[in-house]
């Protein structure tokens, strides 16, 4: 039995032991459905429940079993004083689609993501800091609330001089270019870069960045990836520009690490409309270095061997197992453990919730379809911001559909056709890996989503989510 860290059995009214969760049998594991390509994902996503109707009405009877996962995958007020259960749950999901590659990462980022859950196994069988509401270090809310507002009274100050408020943040610097092609060679050239709110432009060298550029291109809209392998000392992003023909693909190539998370955490935020005099860009950086750091090997083991028992197959994704033999998996995540080695259990499973929130794939709900005029079955996905057309054999957005572009959706609950109306055009498909409500779900639950603030005193308007989720069929 764990060790829990609360004074009483219960918080929130919610079973304290739910905080924590035991390893998974290898039985769990194996029964566990491993989805091998994208289409398959796709099916999966068949089986979601309608939130608008009862389990009984459902088919569903005393002692049938049900999976429960969040659905819509933004997350707001994490609080480690009242969410302890919750972001266990969240943990686990995050855990189970690595585990089951639903999710796609590198080889470096699943030692990490193994680290830090061998770290929570350890913390785990640990007395943890009391941080219930009645807890003794529970941090006086007026004064987190006055921080927070001298913070944002104050504002970002980066690339700013002091007392300068008219200055706009920019990056320069020399970096390497690729426009990919097909039957090409693929070679970068090194040129000279400067980004300026959510415009980035590209020219031959230093001394001609006041000529016309070479290239240039607005961020806002654009799809944004990492391409890094830290062992390789490879720092990359990938940019897919929409067009009218489709996503416009180029590389960047950084020299560092340094170079890297400023430029990389530029172009995420231009990819939302935001620039780097945002309040968020210092914290963006500072998430993506403390990434970038877990994923560093480290010289010294913080437990040697002989003293930890890790089974790898309940800590990494299968195709990974293929490439090492158990014992030195096994080996490599001790290495991996060390950076995370001195995290309490809280931050232990925040840092994995992040990391598992910053990879390309987090968040994106997998579908197969028939657009209109079409017999030939395609890929989508919805995101909590867009909807993307994918190429079913490797995952490579095709296109992508901004929901701030989105003029009205709705269903035809008939032909079970499901009809988006764009800015730039109107998307009709019909589902095929799943019914038109659940589509239609998703689309509604995230429009909701985005409609709330993040203020923690926010009522949960209940009328207005099934009314966006609920139809008329």
């Amino acid at each position: 039995m764990h060790n829990l860290s609360f004074d009483t059995s219960y918080v929130n009214g919610v079973d304290a032991s739910f905080a924590i969760s035991p390893m998974p049998s290898p039985e769990a594991l194996a029964s566990v459905v491993n989805p091998r390509s994208y289409v398959e994902r796709a099916r999966i996503n068949g089986g979601w429940l309608d939130s608008s109707v009862s389990l009984m009405e459902q088919s569903f009877r005393e002692n049938d079993m049900i999976l429960l996962r969040y659905k819509f995958l933004v997350f707001y007020d994490i609080n480690p004083k009242y969410d302890a259960v919750r972001i266990n749950q969240i943990y686990n999901q995050a855990h189970w689609t690595l585990l089951n590659e639903e999710v796609d990462c590198t080889e470096e980022e699943m030692l990490m993501f193994a680290a830090l859950q061998f770290q929570i196994q350890l913390q785990s069988n640990l007395p943890q800091p009391d941080l219930s509401p009645s807890g003794t270090q529970e941090t006086d809310d007026i004064d987190a609330a006055l921080n927070d507002l001298q913070m944002s009274l104050e504002g970002h100050t980066f690339g700013r001089r002091p007392g300068d408020i008219t200055s706009i943040p920019e990056l320069q610097d020399y970096l390497r270019f690729m426009k990919p092609k097909k039957y090409t060679m693929k070679s970068f050239k090194t040129y000279w870069f400067v980004f300026r709110d959510t415009t980035i432009c590209m020219y031959k060298n230093r001394d001609s960045a006041n000529s016309a550029p070479l290239w240039n291109a607005n961020l806002k809209g654009c799809e944004v990836n990492p391409d890094v392998h830290i062992s390789g000392k490879k720092y990359g992003i990938k940019i897919m520009l929409p067009s009218p023909e489709g996503m416009n693909e180029v590389w960047l190539r950084c020299e560092n690490e340094q170079q890297y998370v400023k430029w990389m955490a530029a172009c995420k935020l231009a990819s939302k409309g935001k620039t780097m005099a945002d309040s968020t860009y210092d914290a963006e950086v500072s998430s993506l270095s403390a990434f970038m750091s877990m994923q560093t090997p480290s010289p010294a083991l913080a437990i040697h061997s002989s003293q930890a028992d890790i089974q790898p197959e309940l800590f990494v994704a299968r195709r990974f197992l293929k490439k090492f033999k158990s014992q030195r998996m096994a080996q490599r995540i001790l290495e991996a453990h060390a950076n995370v080695s001195e995290l309490s259990l809280y931050d232990a499973k925040m840092s994995y919730i992040r990391a598992w929130q910053a990879l390309p794939e987090f968040g994106v709900t997998y579908f197969t379809v028939n657009f209109r005029g079409s017999r030939k079955e395609e890929l989508i996905g919805i995101a909590y911001n867009r909807l993307v057309r994918v190429n079913t054999s490797n995952g490579n957005v095709l296109k992508t559909w901004r929901f701030n572009t989105m003029k009205a959706w709705n269903v035809n609950w008939e032909t079970k056709h499901v009809i988006i109306n764009f800015e730039e055009e109107d998307v009709v498909f019909y589902c095929t890996s799943a019914d038109c409500k659940v589509i239609h779900e998703f689309i509604g639950g995230y429009i909701f989503c985005s409609m709330r603030s993040k203020d923690s005193s926010q009522t949960l308007n209940e009328e207005m989510f099934h009314k966006l989720t609920g139809g008329c069929a």
